[in-house]
Order: C-alpha cells, then sequence, then structure tokens
C-alpha cells in the first residue's frame, strides 16, 4: 500500500434533491452507515450520490458503443467527488420476477445444475434405452447407445431450461394451468341473468350479451336456479352463433338492430384470458380462474425429455426439490459420482456451486426450494437473494452502497447481514449501507446522521463520526436511540383481559405451501402483529389466506381452496396497504392522489379572473386543462436524448417544471397566490398559506397529511419517487377521519425505511384507524412495533418445513416467555 494512498472519499457540493451543498469525507474500507429520518436526504447521499458517481466513472471507461446498450444513472447534481471506487448498489426493493422466475434462477444456481445434469448425468436415446455419462456426451459430441447402436446428440444446458427448450408444452413452463372456475361465474343463483347473475358479461364482455343469451332461447328474467338444464348448459357452453336483437342501451330511449356473436359465459373468460397483456389485466380475468398443477410436467415446469436424465438417480426437477440446505449437503458428492475425465469437470461445476449456497445459507435462506416461484418470496428473501448474488465474487477495491439493507429480516438473520457485511470489508472493500436497525447502526465504524427533519428541513450533515461520537452530539436524533437511553414511545395497549372484549375475526386453513392446518383468532378493534422468522409462513397466512377469504365472504364469492372458513365478525372491508409505489409516472403527484388539487381547481374556477376568462375546473388540470404548459404537457419536465450518455431529464425551459403555462399564473388566489405556486409549496407552507381562506375541505385534507408526518412533501411532488413508507402513509389519507368499525387494514412491514422516530408516527396513526373502530393487522419484524401491539401471533419456529405453524399468540409479555418462541427470544429484550 502506498503511504500517500487516498483513505476517504470526498464528496463536494452536494445538491441531489434536498441535500444542501453537502460537503462530507466518506472513509474508505470502513462500513460507513447513513442514518436520519424518512425524507431527510440519506438515499441522496448514498446512492444519489456516491452510486452514481461510482458507477457512472466505471462505466465512462467503456467504448460508447457499449455504453450505448446498458442503463446509466445520470450525473450527479455535485460539485466534486473524488476517490470514489467503481460502486455496486443493493436497493430498497427489489424487483419481483415474471412467471418463469423461481429461487434456483434468481441465484443462478439452477444454470450449474442444468451444467450437472446436461454434461455429467445418463441419457435415453431415441429408442428408450438408458445410457450412462461419457465424455462424449460432456464434449457435446454424438454419441452411440450401446444397447441399440443409434446416434444421438444428449441434451445441452439450454434443453434442460423451462424458460426455453426444456419447457413443458402444456404449462409453457409455468408448471400451472389456468382452467375456467365455473362455480365463479355464476356465484349468485337467486338473481335472473338481467339482474347480472352472470358475472363476466357484465365485466369482461359487452353487457348487450345477456340480450343475446335469450336469444339463444334461455329465459334471463327468472332467478337463475330456476334455469332448465338444457338452459344452463347454454349460459356456459352454447355455440358461437349470431343472434339478432333488438338493442335498448342503458341510457337514451333509442333502439337498435344488431347481429351479435353468443360468446357462452365460458368462453368470456378464455377469450379474455387470451389478451391479457400485464398483470392489471390478468387480476380482471384471475377471480374467474382456477389454478391447478399441470397434469403433465407435475409442476416442474419441464418437458418430459427435460426431466429424462439422470444424476445420483435423480432427475432435475428431483434436485431443484431440494432445499437449499439439502442441496449443500448433495453437491460436494457429485464429483465421487462419475469417473475419469469427468470428475474434474464436475469438481468444477460444484466448486462454482460452493460460494453462492455459502452465502445464502449465511443469510438465512437454507430453508427454501430451488423451485419456489420469485412471485412468492418476500421483500427480505428478494432482498438477501440481490445481496448473495452481489458478493458472491471475491473482489476488492469496490464501494458497495445498501439501501435498508435489514428490510424484512426477522431479528435473528441480522447477525447473517452483519457477517456478509464483514466479509466484504475484510477483502478490502468499503461499505456504506442505509439503515434505521440500532443493531445495524451499533456495527457501524462511522457514523453519517442528515437531517435534523424531512425535505426542506433536511438535507445537511447534523453530526457524523464514531458510534461514541454521535451518541455525545445534542445534535443527534439517533444518538439516543443508539445508546438505549431513549426508546420508542408506544401507545396505551389494551389489558390482557380486554383484548377480545370487541370480538374475533377467525380463520381455519388448510394446509398451503410448507403451511400446516391453522386456526387462527383476530381480535377486532384491535392492534395484531404477525411475526415469525423468515419463511416461517407470515406472508401466506395473511396475504394469502386472510385477506382473500375475507373479501370472499364479504362478496359472497368462494373461498380460497385450503381455506375451510372463516368468520368475518361483522367486517364488511379488507384493506391491503402495502409499500407499493402510487402511481405509474410523473403525472401523479401528492396532490392529485390526496385530492387537495381538486379542491383547488374549484376554488380557483370560482374567481373573478377565471371567470371573466371563460375557466372551469378542469382547464386548471396540468394533465388534460388548457392551462397545463404546452411545451412539457404538464409533466413538467422534458428528457434529452444524449445518444451513447444516458438521457438527461431537465425542467421543463417554459414552465420552469411548474406544469402550467404562464395564464395559469394570473389567476391569483389567498394574497395574490397562483395555483403554480401552491403546488411548489410543501403540505405544511400551504396549509399555513390557506389558513384565512374558506377552504375548509381542502385545510381538512392537508391536516391530516401533516398529521401524517407528510408535511415535508410538497404537492408537486411524483408519488412513484415517494419511499415505501411515505406511500404507506399516503394511501391511509382519506381513511383516518372515517368510521372503520366495519374495516380491517392490513400493512405488510409497515415499517419499512422508517427512522424510530417515524415508527413514533406510525403508530399513532395506527391508534388513531383503531380509535375509529378499525381492525388492524400487521406483518413485521420490528420489535418496537411488536412490543406496542395488543396480540402478537408468533409463527415457526423455523422457516419452510421447520416452520409453518402458530408456535404461540399472547399479549407481547405472553409471546415474550415463551420458550419456543424465537421473536420472544428478542422481544424480551425489548421490553426489559
Amino acid at each position: 500500500m502506498r503511504a500517500n494512498q487516498p483513505d476517504v472519499i470526498k464528496v463536494r457540493g452536494a445538491r441531489v434533491h434536498n441535500l444542501k451543498n453537502v460537503e462530507v469525507d466518506i472513509p474508505l474500507g470502513e462500513l460507513v452507515a447513513i442514518a436520519g429520518v424518512s425524507g431527510s436526504g440519506k438515499s441522496s447521499l448514498a446512492l444519489g450520490t456516491l452510486y452514481a458517481e461510482g458507477s457512472r466513472r466505471y462505466l465512462d471507461a467503456l467504448s460508447t458503443y457499449t455504453r450505448r446498450r446498458i442503463s446509466q444513472t445520470g450525473r450527479a447534481t455535485v460539485d466534486e467527488v473524488l476517490h470514489v471506487p467503481a460502486a455496486l448498489a443493493l436497493r430498497q426493493r427489489p424487483g419481483v420476477g415474471g412467471v418463469h422466475s423461481t429461487f434456483g434462477t434468481s441465484t443462478e444456481l439452477l444454470n450449474y445444475l442444468r451444467l450437472l445434469f446436461s454434461r455429467l448425468g445418463s441419457h435415453v436415446c431415441p429408442n428408450g434405452h438408458r445410457v450412462e455419462p461419457s465424455p462424449d456426451v460432456a464434449l457435446g459430441r454424438v454419441t452411440r447407445c450401446p444397447v441399440c447402436g443409434v446416434e444421438f446428440m444428449g441434451p445441452g444446458a439450454e434443453d434442460l431450461a423451462f424458460n426455453s427448450a426444456g419447457a413443458c408444452k402444456t404449462c409453457g413452463g409455468t408448471g400451472i394451468v389456468r382452467t375456467v372456475d365455473e362455480a365463479s361465474l355464476v356465484p349468485d343463483e337467486s338473481i335472473s341473468i338481467d339482474d347480472g347473475a352472470v358475472l363476466p358479461w357484465g365485466s369482461l364482455m359487452w353487457d348487450l350479451m345477456k340480450q343475446v343469451c335469450g336469444a339463444m332461447g334461455v329465459r334471463t328474467n327468472v332467478p337463475f336456479r330456476e334455469l332448465t338444464p338444457e338452459e344452463r348448459d347454454i349460459v356456459f357452453h352454447g355455440p358461437a352463433v349470431k343472434k339478432h336483437i333488438l338493442y335498448h342501451p342503458k341510457k337514451g330511449d333509442d333502439f337498435a338492430e344488431l347481429d351479435f356473436t353468443y360468446f357462452n359465459a365460458v368462453y368470456t373468460v378464455e377469450n379474455a384470458l387470451s389478451k391479457v397483456k400485464d398483470e392489471k389485466g390478468l387480476a380482471r380475468v384471475s377471480r374467474f380462474l382456477r389454478e391447478d398443477v399441470c397434469p403433465d410436467c407435475g409442476g416442474t415446469r419441464l418437458s418430459a425429455a427435460a426431466r429424462a436424465p439422470r444424476l445420483d438417480g435423480m432427475s432435475l426437477a428431483d434436485a431443484t426439490a431440494m432445499t437449499l440446505d439439502e442441496l449443500r449437503a448433495w453437491v460436494p458428492r457429485v464429483p465421487s459420482l462419475v469417473e475419469g475425465e469427468l470428475r474434474a469437470m464436475a469438481r468444477a461445476i460444484c466448486d462454482e456451486m460452493a460460494e453462492p449456497m455459502e452465502r445464502l445459507v449465511q443469510l438465512g435462506l437454507g430453508y427454501l426450494s430451488l423451485d419456489r416461484a420469485s412471485a412468492t418470496l418476500s421483500t427480505g428473501e428478494r432482498q438477501r437473494v440481490q445481496l448473495a448474488r452481489a458478493v458472491r465474487n471475491r473482489t476488492t477495491g469496490v464501494l458497495y452502497v445498501l439501501d435498508e439493507p435489514s428490510i424484512g429480516l426477522h431479528p435473528s438473520n441480522v447477525e447473517g447481514l452483519l457477517g456478509v457485511v464483514d466479509d466484504l470489508l475484510a477483502d478490502g472493500n468499503s461499505v456504506v449501507l442505509v439503515d434505521h436497525d440500532v443493531r445495524v447502526l451499533r456495527h457501524a465504524d462511522h457514523l453519517i446522521e442528515i437531517g435534523p427533519g424531512s425535505g426542506a428541513d433536511g438535507g445537511r450533515v447534523i453530526c457524523q463520526g464514531t458510534l461514541e461520537d454521535v451518541e455525545r452530539d445534542p445534535a443527534s436524533r439517533i444518538g439516543p436511540f443508539l445508546s438505549g437511553d431513549r426508546r420508542v414511545r408506544a401507545c396505551e395497549r389494551a389489558a390482557a383481559g380486554e383484548v377480545f372484549s370487541a370480538g374475533a375475526l377467525r380463520l381455519e386453513t388448510d394446509v398451503i405451501h410448507t403451511v400446516k392446518p391453522l386456526s387462527v383468532e383476530i381480535p377486532r378493534g384491535r392492534l395484531t402483529a404477525v411475526t415469525g422468522v423468515s419463511g416461517s409462513g407470515k406472508t401466506t397466512l395473511v396475504l394469502e389466506s386472510l385477506v382473500p377469504a375475507l373479501r370472499a365472504a364479504i362478496a359472497g364469492e368462494r373461498l380460497p381452496e385450503h381455506v375451510r372458513g372463516v368468520e368475518a365478525g361483522g367486517l364488511r372491508r379488507a384493506n391491503l396497504i402495502d409499500a407499493t409505489p402510487i402511481g405509474a409516472n410523473v403525472r401523479s403527484t401528492v396532490a392529485t392522489y390526496s385530492g387537495v388539487l381538486d379542491d383547488l381547481r374549484r376554488a380557483y374556477a370560482k374567481l373573478p379572473e377565471a371567470r371573466e376568462r371563460g375557466l372551469k375546473a378542469g382547464a386548471f388540470s396540468y394533465n388534460t386543462g388548457s392551462l397545463r404548459c404546452p411545451t412539457c404537457d404538464g409533466t413538467g419536465q422534458i428528457s434529452l436524448d444524449v445518444q451513447f450518455l444516458p438521457d438527461v431529464d431537465i425542467p421543463c425551459p417554459d414552465c420552469g417544471g411548474s406544469r402550467y403555462a404562464r395564464a395559469a399564473w394570473e389567476v391569483r388566489l389567498a394574497g395574490d397566490l397562483s395555483l403554480p405556486e401552491l403546488m411548489s409549496y410543501t403540505v405544511d407552507q400551504a396549509l399555513e398559506a390557506l389558513a384565512e381562506t374558506r377552504l375548509r375541505t381542502a385545510r381538512a385534507k392537508l391536516e391530516v397529511l401533516h398529521d401524517l408526518g407528510l408535511g415535508y412533501l410538497t404537492l408537486g411532488e411524483a408519488t412513484p419517487a415517494l419511499s415505501g413508507g411515505e406511500a404507506q402513509r399516503l394511501k391511509l389519507a382519506s381513511e383516518l377521519t372515517r368510521d372503520q368499525a366495519d374495516a380491517l387494514f392490513v400493512f405488510d412491514e409497515p415499517t419499512i425505511g422508517l427512522h424510530p422516530l417515524d415508527v413514533e408516527v406510525l403508530l399513532g396513526v395506527l391508534r388513531r384507524l383503531i380509535k375509529n373502530g378499525a381492525t388492524v393487522v400487521v406483518i413485521e419484524h420490528d420489535l418496537d412495533m411488536i412490543a406496542a401491539a395488543d396480540w402478537v401471533i408468533d409463527m415457526g419456529p423455523g422457516g419452510g418445513d421447520a416452520g409453518g405453524r402458530i408456535v404461540c399468540a399472547g399479549t407481547p409479555e405472553q409471546v415474550a416467555a415463551c420458550p419456543e418462541s424465537v421473536t420472544g427470544r428478542y422481544l424480551a429484550e425489548e421490553l426489559r
């Protein structure tokens, strides 16, 4: 090492998002944690500055031809970043894989298994004789069957891929087949076809299909249960014949003669399914479908030819059905199963598998099988897969930027995460992580705190140094939590004997995935936390069982197949409040989603200046109104194509990012304030500006946003850019002022991305919902949230086959006292 080698990354003048000319030195070769309340600018420093510059400068070394084919981040708004290494980032919420994605494909372990079975397995010749492994097959040469003498080529690794040549033809490599569930087509036989008994004709097909059905000889004005078998057969399976009808639209008195082809109820669904292009379209059709295991491949996704090779008496399907723990024990045996030249190849492939398997097991994923669909993995499981992929190569001199790596991790899994981070540092890398978990922050060598507040009130380095330095600094907001002098303030819980005083919601399920049959009681009007280690069955219980079963019961539809029964306990609504982004593009803003903009548009349209110009409320919409900026079409920005460099998004030069044309600035309210100016205000600033106006409805909505801890957001802020926690709270904005006595609210890890002070705000929001009568269920790992719950349902005791049952249910104190509960051990420390 050279004596004058840089030991810090120098950041000078960082102005990404809300950062205010931040100047900071990031130590190299150490674990540097960045803390701060939500919206303070932590990710802007870590991802928007350090990672953006580290990755961009690495890509700058590539040819322009190559860079044109790589998605790139733009240049960070910063004066200078010196000595930044090539950077890798692990983002907060990894994407969910498609229908062909499994745990095996996402970890790339399946690639190695396909190599093992294609090169080292015994294959079947065209006449059905099994041929033992040989160098000819391994080298991709023609081989001869010793029984019948026929020459053939052994399958390559690509021929064993279920998303390619090895896919089962029946299910297309998905392992499932979708068929129409006829029982769902007419859930209520007490009503007539004219009144909507055949649901697909009202949602997937033109309403006039009822009249066409009548022309087919079916009585449409009697209860469906009174139809003859012949009439019922026409409804479900009638032929596609053309009928002449006299059509009377619902609105108007006109009649029209039409020739229309009859689509029976089953074909209506099949036709809609064939035209599905995205998840939203599939959701419209899925209520009428039944998913079954593919009868041809048995759910393995593989064709018969891809299942034919054998290694150690197993097929590729058998190997992918093993858990990672089982696979890790089996793989080292493979080289001993083959002879001579093949052994070196087997050893090379198996050695490549060892490192990723070791990392995944270290991160607590040993219970997952390789054939597990990626869509069924939790956020924490997906993030740990992403982490394992990023660190499996023993690199040195790389900057790893981790955004909330503790998301979805049970307290018992945090140690594995920190072990991986220590290995990265031991190899000579640098790690910068953004996190709120005090156990993770306490592991840092150097801590930087951004704040003191959110949005415009944040963006500054309020303290930095060793943990001791931060704990002693009076300006620090995280320091008291690190030292233990300060704990999250929880609202008062219900007494143990009063938890079920308002009744209960009951659920009984059969076996599904690795979850055993369950019988669950959830108290009404209380906060219930569902806990357990990763893979214990929390998501299956709540999101795959409770929510769909309750919704089906409320709608009078058939329960999910694995649900034995559900008692709604008087609930009429089941709301899932997750952290998925709101909206798809910059047209969705805080003002539009909360409804504040609708109130403001109506207010501005009533002003004398607007009436003189003939401007109605619609004119003030930046999406479709006449006052939107014609240059950017109301988006506030334009994109510049810079060829081999990343596209550059800049504020619209005509409207300055306000989204409105100049004419909109001429209509003024509340002391000379235009709508474009108001859209640039934060929620709290807008509240102050509108304090003396009569806009009670708009002010009430703004006050709710303030109470949710979102006062720092600007009205014109694009909602897709909000953090997961901000998105969750914004989704609650319309719910806080309503009576919720008939509502269930389900939150999937609502503390994701939240500082301890933000957790206090969230707990206050949840208690406000409960005060309004709501029943609240949270899937949670955060000990502060669990300790504040009225009732805890702990699942486990382990993950996968070692879990799937309720270890204990009770008050936090009762769970903490349960010796079998892994969560209880950590909860006991928290309660102490």
